[in-house]
């Protein structure tokens, strides 16, 4: 089967308001973070830990729980910024900014209330399908983002083991293996993605032979068509979007790059926190490590929001940067990259762009404009100086005369 047959436009999808299931999705999240702020001051009241939480609050220092918070921010904004390329490279997409921001808000929302983050994909894929992207398309926008974020995860990751694996080792001994697990699952995934992209004919094959093995033991025969169907289009779809998309070098390292930031400024989070506690004597790139490796196994973990795991991950490898505030830290750290971002995610889901122009047409007509101005620039200060320089010519003629 030849790619080539699989490049024919499809049709754009008619971009709606945002529906019940939205509404829905955003009230069961509201219920499941209630329960686990109950859960969380529960747990402070039986242990006994009140007094000592409120004295640490006590201690906390405006102006870094302040660069906390926006280093939070800007982890979203990198992200809203990563798209933009991705949606940049196409000169024909609908999406805009905002569409780019209830993209990203349906991300968070989504996969901070699915277990592993499995609804943070087919969420971004309906809201760039909202905003009048085809299915394929945003599909494949979305896999190329997600190829670029678990491929920054992976790097990051790999950085920091090697960096710092042999201090949490000697601190904590072979629990510490149970991040490098997690590590290969990501790697594996990563693997298992560019096998899609770069070898949609054997990917295609092996699907087919698998949805015959299952159409031999049983499942309906119109089933496993229309999953034929699918692969069969989805697939080289996919492949050719992020073939382009490569093909621009430029923007996907640029892409990279933007990703690699956005991951670093999450993991500096907790740093921030220690020094909004008074804990000025840690390194940055132990702790950095220490966040790499509790989002590794949260991840790894089949609640939502990576619940369990995030807290059993910042006990074993942030909570002894935090002394006698681990408690504090901690509930800091997760309302600040889980709970309000989930929260603050919700009201954007509808979120979108009031006009029809493309991110690139936008761009280039932002750079024209920029350019006319600095010609009309240019030429009124030539103008100036050239009737400058004819106003002192006559003024040194009239003087001569006289």
């Amino acid at each position: 089967m030849n790619s080539s047959t699989h490049t024919v436009p499809k049709p754009k999808v008619a971009a709606e308001a945002s529906g019940g299931d939205d509404h829905r999705g955003a009230r069961r999240g509201a219920i499941f973070i209630g329960f686990v702020l109950v859960v969380y001051v529960v747990y402070l009241v039986v242990t006994g830990q009140v007094a000592q939480f409120w004295e640490a609050m006590g201690s906390v220092q405006p102006g870094w729980l302040f660069v906390a918070c926006v280093s939070m921010l800007l982890y979203l904004v990198f992200g809203i910024l990563a798209y933009a390329i991705a949606v940049w490279l196409d000169p024909a997409s609908p999406v805009g900014i905002r569409d780019l921001i209830s993209v990203e808000a349906s991300g968070i929302f989504f996969g901070n209330l699915t277990p592993m983050q499995m609804g943070s994909t087919p969420a971004q894929i309906y809201r760039l399908t909202k905003a009048g992207q085809n299915v394929g398309e945003a599909g494949a926008i979305q896999f190329t983002r997600f190829i670029v974020y678990q491929f920054g995860l992976v790097a990051w990751c790999a950085i920091l083991l090697i960096a710092r694996m042999p201090f949490f080792t000697a601190q904590y001994g072979d629990i510490t293996l149970i991040s490098v697990f997690s590590f290969g699952g990501h790697v594996c995934i990563l693997l298992a993605i560019f096998a899609i992209a770069l070898m949609p004919r054997m990917v295609v094959r092996v699907a087919h032979w698998l949805i015959s093995v299952l159409s031999r033991v049983g499942v309906a025969r119109d089933r496993c068509e229309g999953w034929n169907a699918f692969i069969d289009e989805e697939i080289w779809s996919f492949s050719d979007k992020f073939k382009l998309a490569a093909g621009h070098l430029s923007s996907m390292g640029l892409t990279v790059v933007i990703t690699m930031l956005q991951l670093a400024f999450f993991y500096l989070v907790p740093y921030f926190l220690m020094l909004s506690f008074g804990h000025h004597d840690v390194d940055f790139f132990s702790v950095m490590a220490a966040s790499a490796f509790v989002q590794l196994l949260s991840s790894a973990v089949p609640l939502p929001g990576g619940t369990g795991g995030a807290e059993g991950g910042f006990a074993l490898f942030l909570g002894h940067f935090y002394g006698s505030a681990a408690t504090a830290g901690y509930l800091l750290w997760r309302l600040i990259t889980f709970i309000a971002p989930t929260i603050l995610a919700a009201p954007l889901l509808g979120l979108k762009s009031s006009h029809s122009a493309s991110i690139h047409d936008r761009w280039d007509r932002a750079i024209s404009r920029m350019g006319r101005r600095r010609t009309a620039g240019g030429a009124s200060a030539a103008a100036a100086v050239a009737s400058a320089t004819e106003t002192a010519a006559v003024e040194r003629a009239e003087a001569a005369a006289s």
